[in-house]
């Protein structure tokens, strides 16, 4: 397994992370663009910022919304500061094998850029590296949510902060469960007993799942009362420590997936070969299954679940708290050692005040990192949305546990549809454990 564990790490963080569009080019390791390259600037006199992306700057009339609102929020920060933020991207093409982790990694330790869009795993490995500046005196973190701080934080520095919080829920066919009489299931018993009644009414595969994301039942099972109990930072110390076992926590929710494979509520060797919404996404478009998982912006796409025949409801994933968002987190990231230190915290102030966040989630309808900025979703959206407004959630990734979550737990559940036994599974969390507390 742990030969490939770096580039199957990098494509789930990057299917979690698939709201975010300005990293799924990077995450699909793929020149969809024949104009991406390597930028190299030519500053002379002109004050210029490097920023290591996955794409470049957009053209005016660019399709790919993600990508046109950060530039917009560059665009604010070039007038301001009256200098240029130059975009130096990755393709595979030009770095061959190499994932945007390996490239991001490599950039980073040897000094090459400013400015750089990290993913979750990249953030712990380089927070614990000491490579990353601590953002945590820029004036915009005091408008950040917990969450955000939480999820960015290592070794007590703040290294890196989004522009958009990535949240995942359960997407269900409403009409369905109105037709036999369910109420939209809050913890794992009352999703156990609605899939009881669609199978018995002849529907073959009550949950439509893919290879990437099964893990969210599992996160929001795993530690609903860690992020939500009110003990989060000791929990979390104690798991680093060794002194509790990850594997303690991850069990109930592996349990609960076998139990919805064994009782064929999951499809588990379809969901195996299954990508992100194109697998299980056209029979829940055709209402032979009534719920699938997704993430927030998928419900605003209408190449994903934004054009439906049937009202659509999100909510979060069945827990002892009842529904439970799970959270992902990449982030903007300063080098330590950046050429041009000062402009580029300027940048990073401007990119992330709240004006400009505003302006990023208007564009691209979603939840802000800032506790300031609210945009209007829509209302299959709106259950999600009240239970984050609540600070109600559980981390998928968190730059503060040291063993990273979204990759290794979505390679595990993997273990788990391909045939090994949940204490199989939870011997891998055991290694993971004690390779973590070794270095």
């Amino acid at each position: 397994m742990k030969g490939k564990k770096k580039g199957s790490i990098r494509k789930s963080l990057l299917a979690c992370l698939a709201g975010a569009g300005i990293l799924l080019i990077a995450g699909c390791g793929n020149n969809s663009e024949s104009g991406n390259r390597i930028m190299i600037s030519e500053e002379g006199e002109e004050k210029v910022v490097n920023l290591f992306g996955p794409m470049e700057k957009s053209s005016p009339d660019a399709k790919n919304i993600s990508r046109t609102a950060f530039d917009l929020t560059v665009g604010i920060a070039e007038e301001k500061l009256g200098l240029t933020v130059e975009y130096r991207t990755y393709t595979a093409e030009n770095y061959q094998e190499k994932t945007y982790d390996d490239v991001t990694l490599d950039r980073v330790r040897n000094n090459m850029d400013d400015l750089y869009l990290l993913n979750p795993d990249t953030i712990l490995i380089l927070g614990e590296e000491g490579r990353l500046l601590d953002l945590s005196e820029l004036d915009c973190v005091k408008n950040l949510r917990e969450v955000v701080k939480t999820a960015n934080t290592v070794d007590g520095k703040l290294v890196a902060i989004p522009q958009e919080v990535v949240v995942h829920g359960m997407f269900v066919n409403k009409d369905m469960f109105d037709r036999y009489g369910l109420k939209l299931p809050e913890t794992p018993e009352d999703l156990l007993e609605c899939c009881r009644v669609f199978k018995e009414n002849g529907i073959e595969t009550p949950i439509g799942a893919n290879r990437w994301w099964l893990e969210n039942f599992v996160f929001a099972q795993a530690y609903a009362d860690l992020y939500n109990g009110g003990n989060t930072e000791e929990e979390i110390a104690a798991l680093n420590s060794g002194e509790s076992k990850y594997s303690d926590y991850m069990r109930p929710g592996f349990e609960f997936l076998q139990e919805l494979i064994d009782k064929g509520y999951i499809d588990a060797k379809t969901a195996y070969t299954y990508e992100a919404i194109e697998g299980e996404g056209p029979d829940f478009l055709a209402q032979k299954t009534p719920i699938v998982m997704a993430y927030w912006s998928a419900a605003n796409a209408d190449t994903a679940y934004g054009k439906l025949d049937f009202e659509l409801q999100v909510i979060g994933f069945p827990s002892s708290r009842g529904p439970m968002p799970v959270v992902s987190m990449t982030g903007y990231g300063i080098n330590m050692e950046a050429e041009h230190l000062e402009d580029t915290k300027d940048v990073v102030e401007i990119i992330l005040s709240d004006e400009a966040l505003q302006l990023y989630a208007e564009t691209n309808k979603v939840i802000s990192p800032s506790k300031n900025v609210d945009v209007e979703c829509i209302p299959a959206l709106k259950p999600l949305k009240d239970r984050i407004e609540e600070n109600v959630y559980v981390l998928g990734s968190n730059a503060g546990m040291k063993v990273e979550q979204w990759g290794n737990t979505c390679l595990i559940v993997r273990m788990l549809l391909n045939g090994s036994t949940v204490d199989e599974c939870m011997a891998e969390f055991d290694r993971l454990q004690e390779e973590s507390l070794g270095k």
